[in-house]
């Protein structure tokens, strides 16, 4: 990269008529940085340029877009109608409500979506499919397997049936199915369609019914199996109440533990008593009044006690009034005695009463625990063989539900088999339609607009993409990084004219021609392509720098791109501002100012080079402009050709001194050794790009290679633009129309 701060001197600069040279500052010319190259693809390309591309080819695109439409509409007429008729299914997901053995109210299953795709499938099937198909001829009709057998050898009627015109569909969140069948004849798709939804339905009650007569079939079987199971647990379970000695042993275990529950309330009621009865008796054993009086036999002996203690207290008072020998003393004694017998008496009856009562008691407590061990032992062994009798009863008793059930679902299925086809139904049959479905050629025309559109401006974009040339200004500043300081547009009218008045007196002698550019009427007159040319030379030389431009080089990337014919008029127009003005001709392989200015190749700068004639020697003056000499190039020699480099710079430095500017027209710089050796020699060098045809990577190339050798490049001109190249041709649009509105404006010239 170069120095900011750089300074050199160009080759005897002269900002006046001293010949002073003055230091210049590297930047006052941009050189562009070293290393510099052209992208591959514009890092963004601006929404604006696809709209330059779309009205470039805007014509282009119509016209495919409406050849497309047309071959369209011509192709869909002579297209064969073809006629869609659709039937429609409705299948109910649950089973209809009043079958025998069936719950009318069972929950709604979640598998709708799965129920109705096989339904789908099951409409699709061959079973369906086949009879319909046989019926019409609808694979003939459909011309399956045409030309060719079924792999494997198969016949054709026994591979799986296929219909290619049949749709079977489902609408979304819906319980039907739409059965649709295309064909030219719209009686015949009506027809089929119709007959494939029966076919389906018949094919449902065949198989379901088919399913439960398989399954009566199968439980026909199993239930002679079932009926000599019930009948031997039945025997068995008889067998075993005989063999018991009861009817039902579960009865009598019931009475045993009735019984068995009351005999050990009366045991326990019996001990009771034999206690009581024992305390009673140990009592009495122990000869105590009160032990007597608590027995059962104790109230008349109370009594007794109470005769006793009256009789004792009558005697008492007896003997307080009489003796001994008084009857009523003896009286009273006597009863006194007589009452105490009594009461011994009773003490001894009483005891051996509750002896007895107490022998009793005793062995009517042993009889009843006897009698509830013997029934508890029974109770036991019979509970026993209850377990196995209960067993054996539930065997039994399974056993004969269980046929009983089987032989009622075997009566149900018979009746069932019948109802199975009821869940579905077609809803609403199939009829010939009016209009065909195909073509549909509002939607056809749509589609080729459409795609015609799409393919035309993708081919439109992909060609400019694939285009690698450089057509806009913008362009060539984005990628190459330099500046574009001129477009001129493609001169159509553009000729050159002869001079035949000899030279003046400021030219050398020889009859040279110099060149005049005129429109259709031969006279001198602005064009766009001049004010270009103007324009071009005051952006080159009127920019603000420390110094005025002495020398510049017109090179392009490659040849044939305009650039001879650029140093030309470029020259002319210098030199009709009164400025002294030389255009040098340093393309000794392949020259054409002459051609030009129309003047002699004889004697040129190669001439120059070898030493045969001075430089001054051989310039030719243009009489039509008397600030202008040409130096031609001279024969072609590989000899000058070698030793430009050394002494055209001695030339220029002669040349500066002058004229005020000495333009060089070199060879393209890619391949060229002269270039590079006159590039570091002049003040400024243009690069010429052809637009539409100068690559991007010639022109990278070109740039970097000045910026390698560092010398100043001025920018870009770019050559030939037309509405059809670059986007940025509206400028020239404008100024054509502008001028061509002048030019109308004028008086006419007497």
């Amino acid at each position: 990269m170069p120095d900011n701060n750089f300074t050199k001197a160009l080759p005897s600069p002269a900002d006046d008529q001293s010949g002073r040279s003055l230091p210049v500052p590297a930047d006052m010319f941009r050189v562009p940085p070293y290393g510099v190259e052209l992208a591959a693809e514009e890092v963004s390309v601006p929404l604006s340029h696809y709209l330059w591309i779309l009205r470039q080819h805007a014509w282009r695109i119509l016209g495919f877009v409406a050849i497309a439409v047309a071959a369209t509409l011509v192709f869909s007429q002579r297209l064969t109608p073809i006629y869609e008729a659709t039937a429609t299914v409705d299948i109910d997901r649950q089973m209809p409500a009043g079958i025998i053995g069936q719950d009318a109210n069972r929950a709604v299953m979640n598998d709708a979506d799965q129920f109705l795709a096989t339904q789908v499938k099951l409409i699709q099937s061959d079973s369906v499919l086949r009879p319909v198909a046989d019926r019409y001829q609808l694979r003939e009709r459909e011309k399956v397997f045409a030309g060719s057998e079924p792999p494997g050898g198969v016949p054709v009627q026994e591979a799986p049936v296929l219909l290619k015109r049949l749709k079977v569909s489902r609408p979304p969140n819906t319980y039907l199915v739409l059965i649709s069948y295309r064909s030219p004849d719209p009686r015949l798709a009506a027809n089929v369609a119709n007959s494939v939804a029966r076919s389906y339905l018949e094919h449902t009650y065949t198989i379901r019914f088919q399913s439960s007569a398989s399954l009566s079939q199968f439980m026909e079987k199993q239930l002679e199996e079932l009926k000599a199971k019930m009948e031997r647990s039945s025997a068995a379970l008889a067998q075993f109440e005989k063999d018991l000695s009861v009817i039902n042993p579960e009865e009598k275990t019931s009475i045993l533990s009735a019984r068995l529950l009351q005999l050990n309330t009366e045991y326990t009621n019996a001990q009771t008593d034999r206690v009581r009865k024992e305390t009673a008796f140990n009592s009495v054993e122990s000869g105590t009044l009160e032990a007597a009086q608590v027995s059962s036999q104790g109230e008349s002996l109370k009594r007794l006690s109470e005769r006793l203690d009256e009789a004792q207290q009558r005697f008492a008072d007896v003997k307080t009034h009489y003796a001994e020998n008084h009857p009523e003393y003896r009286k009273a004694a006597a009863q006194v005695a007589e009452i105490q017998h009594q009461l011994q008496q009773s003490k001894e009856n009483i005891k051996q009463r509750v002896a007895v009562e107490y022998n009793d008691a005793l062995r009517r407590e042993a009889m009843l625990n006897k009698t509830v061990m013997e029934t508890k032992a029974e109770f036991d062994r019979l509970n026993a063989r209850s377990f196995e009798y209960q067993a054996l009863k539930h065997e039994a008793e399974a056993d004969k539900k269980l046929y009983e059930e089987l032989i009622q679902k075997i009566k149900e299925a018979g009746i069932n088999a019948g109802f199975q086809n009821s869940a579905i139904r077609i809803a609403d049959l199939a009829r010939p339609p009016v209009k065909p479905v195909f073509p549909n050629i509002p939607l056809n025309l749509s589609l080729a607009f459409l795609f015609s559109s799409v393919i035309a401006v993708g081919a439109a974009i992909l060609g400019d993409m694939l285009n690698r040339s450089v057509r806009d200004p913008d362009q060539v500043s984005r990628l190459a990084r330099t500046e574009v300081v001129g477009i001129l547009p493609v001169a159509k009218e553009l000729r050159v004219r002869l001079s035949t008045a000899p030279a003046n007196g400021n030219g050398n002698g020889n009859g040279a021609r110099s060149l005049v550019l005129a429109g259709d009427s031969g006279k001198a007159s602005l064009t766009g392509y001049d004010e270009a040319i103007r324009t071009l030379r005051n952006s080159i030389f009127l920019t603000d720098f420390d110094r005025r431009l002495r020398s510049v080089m017109i090179s392009s990337p490659s040849p044939a791109e305009g650039k001879s014919t650029i140093a030309a008029h470029l020259a002319v127009a210098h030199a009709r501002q009164g400025r002294k003005t030389l255009v040098i001709d340093a393309d000794l392989r392949r020259p054409s100012l002459h051609r030009h200015f129309a003047v002699p190749n004889s004697v040129g700068l190669s001439r120059v080079l070898n030493g045969e004639t001075n430089w001054k020697d051989a310039l030719v003056a243009s009489k039509e402009h008397p600030d202008l000499d040409v130096l031609p190039s001279g024969p072609p020699s590989r000899r000058a050709a070698d030793l430009i480099g050394g002494d055209l710079v001695e030339i220029l430095e002669a040349a500066s001194k002058m004229y005020d500017l000495v333009i060089l027209d070199t060879p393209p710089l890619l391949g060229f050794s002269e270039p590079l050796q006159i590039a570091n020699a002049v003040d400024g060098v243009v690069l010429v790009a052809l637009a539409g045809q100068t690559d991007r990577k010639a022109l990278a190339t070109a740039v970097n290679t000045l910026g390698r050798l560092r010398a100043n490049l001025l920018g870009v001109v770019l050559n030939a633009v037309n509405a059809n190249t670059s986007e940025g041709y509206y400028y020239h649009y404008y100024h054509s129309k502008y001028y061509k509105h002048y030019e109308s404006s004028k008086p006419a010239e007497a």
